[in-house]
Formats: structure tokens, C-alpha cells, sequence
């Protein structure tokens, strides 16, 4: 897959976006936000894809509108030769169903040039996992003598404690903790909360967090965040993803190896390592359906594998 940077001279390759072919983009993300209650980074995503596609149209034939199922296959086509991932595509053939849908059931098109179009097979790739004394490294690698030292090590303890997506975490507001009764309230994807709860070396650290350092990054404001940044702010979904390759790279481990996913990654497979029900997991994580926890299972038997390998005599 293109890196950021080849994705950035790709697009500018390209033509800009015509105005019929924005408003048509904006339209639809409203309606499906309002029909589905769809994530802020999903809508971000479609409404990349979606201007991608205009823009390698730049009108053609009606624009994006009106594209037809050969222009559909072609813009994939382009996709596979400039590098673009099988999962990448896979993404980018959800937002088209979802826009030309919405336009077929609005009368708006007769028919859905996505509907014999084949989505890309995915490669199986396993969730990474660090193993437990690599994430003791990354929680013990901040600086807690600085306020912002002690509010990255209660960020990790939190993400690390409860599983949280990275927007999660940034996200979950002062009101959502209630450390009298170990909980945290999360709203998820699209909208959808859960109590998820805390042990006690994440409440110790939030504890002192909100003691020791908050009141200094809040300066005498009343932020809404949780977490702030010297500023005041919510940090940002990029701040946390430096912070933890920074922190990786103290705890000696390659920053590669490691991303804010990888600490829900490991949350989740540690706790089935350590006997955790799946049915459990899933509501803990989140995710609206049970293969999508499932994928933790395999973690675990390859983790059990490579034990097996190394330790038993006839491995």
C-alpha cells in the first residue's frame, strides 16, 4: 500500500473536486450519518474514498453520480496498480455501496453498479500482540515527575486496562470515570455505550493523574476532556500514536512492533491467555458481533504454539 506520502503525490496527480460531485459527497455522508449514527473517523474515511473517486472521474459521464459499473472496475483497476491494499479497496467498496444504494432507494439512479462487483479477498492477519513484560516496559517508560509524563502513564494504564480504541481514549470525557466504582463509560462506534471496568493499578494512576497533574494542565479552565494537553485540549489521536513509538523505543522494543491498537491487541489477548469468555471480551471490546472477537482465539493458539515449540522437549 502507498505510504502517506506517495498517497499525498497521488492525489495531487489528480484534478481537483468539482462542485456537483462535493455536494453529492456531502449529501450522502449527512444522510448516512443520520441513518446509521455512523463514527466520525467512518465518515471521514467514506468522504476520502468517495472525493478519490470523483476526482479520477473529474465528471466524466455525470460524475460520481452517474459512474457506471466498467468505471467502477477501472478506478479499482488504478488502485491495484498504484499499490492500494486489498483491505484498502475492500474499505473503498463499502463506501461506494453504501452512496450508490442511498441513491437507488431515493430514485435517484435505477440501478447499483456495485452490485456484481467482487469485494477484493483479504489476507488473514492477526491482531499483534506485545507480550506481558513488553507492555510493563511501554507502562513504565513514562516520565511521571512532569505533569505530562504522569498523564501519559494513566492514558496507557487506561488504554491498556480497558481495551479502549485509540478515539476512545482521546475522546472519553472527566464525567465518563467514576473511580468510586472502578468504571469507565465508553461511547464506541456509532454511538454505542458500555461500562467497561477498571482494576486497581489503572484507578491508582488515574487517581493521581487527576490529583497531581490535571489541575496544572487545566490551568484554572473547566475542559471537558479527560486527558489534556498543556494547552487544555483533548489530545489527538496522532499525539497518543507518537507518545506510545516514543515510549516504545524507551522499553526497548522496536516501535514497529507497536502501535495504540496493539495495546487494545494485547488487552484482549491477554485476557483469554489468562481464561477470560469470549462472550465477556466481546461486550468489554465493544464489537457489535462475536466473529470479530473471535479473531482473539487465534492469537492465543499461536502464542500456545510457539511456547509449545520452545519449551517441550519433542517441540
Amino acid at each position: 500500500m502507498p505510504s502517506p506520502a506517495e498517497r499525498r503525490q497521488l492525489a495531487m496527480q489528480l484534478p481537483p473536486l468539482r462542485d456537483a460531485d462535493a455536494r453529492a459527497i456531502e449529501q450522502f455522508l449527512d444522510a448516512y450519518w443520520a441513518e446509521h449514527g455512523a463514527a466520525k473517523q467512518t465518515l471521514a474515511s467514506y468522504r476520502r474514498d468517495l472525493e478519490g473517486l470523483a476526482r479520477w472521474r473529474d465528471g466524466a459521464g455525470g460524475g460520481i453520480g452517474a459512474a457506471d459499473r466498467a468505471g467502477l472496475f477501472d478506478y479499482l483497476a488504478w488502485r491495484t496498480r498504484h499499490g492500494y491494499s486489498p483491505r484498502s479497496n475492500a474499505r473503498l467498496l463499502s463506501a461506494l455501496r453504501a452512496f450508490y444504494g442511498l441513491r437507488v432507494r431515493r430514485g435517484e439512479r435505477p440501478d447499483d453498479p456495485t452490485a456484481l462487483l467482487e469485494p477484493p479477498k483479504l489476507p488473514r492477519s492477526l491482531p499483534k500482540a506485545l507480550s506481558e513484560s513488553e507492555i510493563e516496559g511501554v507502562l513504565g517508560a513514562p516520565d511521571i515527575a512532569s505533569a505530562e509524563g504522569l498523564r501519559d502513564r494513566a492514558m496507557l494504564e487506561l488504554m491498556y486496562a480497558a481495551g479502549l480504541r485509540v478515539s476512545e481514549l482521546v475522546e472519553v470525557p472527566a464525567t465518563g470515570l467514576n473511580l468510586r466504582q472502578g468504571v469507565l463509560r465508553v461511547q464506541g462506534k456509532g454511538g454505542k455505550e458500555r461500562l467497561v471496568p477498571l482494576g486497581e493499578e489503572a484507578q491508582h494512576w488515574l487517581q493521581r493523574y487527576l490529583d497531581q497533574a490535571r489541575p496544572q494542565l487545566a490551568a484554572k479552565r473547566s475542559p471537558a476532556a479527560l486527558f489534556l494537553t498543556r494547552q487544555g485540549m483533548a489530545p489527538t489521536r496522532q499525539l497518543f500514536w507518537h507518545l506510545v513509538k516514543r515510549y516504545a523505543a524507551v522499553a526497548g522494543i522496536d516501535p514497529r512492533r507497536i502501535s495504540p491498537h496493539g495495546l487494545r491487541h494485547s488487552f484482549a489477548t491477554h485476557l483469554l491467555n489468562h481464561g477470560a469468555d469470549l462472550r465477556a471480551l466481546q461486550m468489554l471490546l465493544g464489537h457489535a458481533s462475536l466473529s470479530t472477537t473471535q479473531i482473539y482465539t487465534l492469537v492465543a493458539r499461536e502464542q500456545l504454539k510457539r511456547l509449545h515449540a520452545k519449551h517441550h522437549p519433542r517441540g
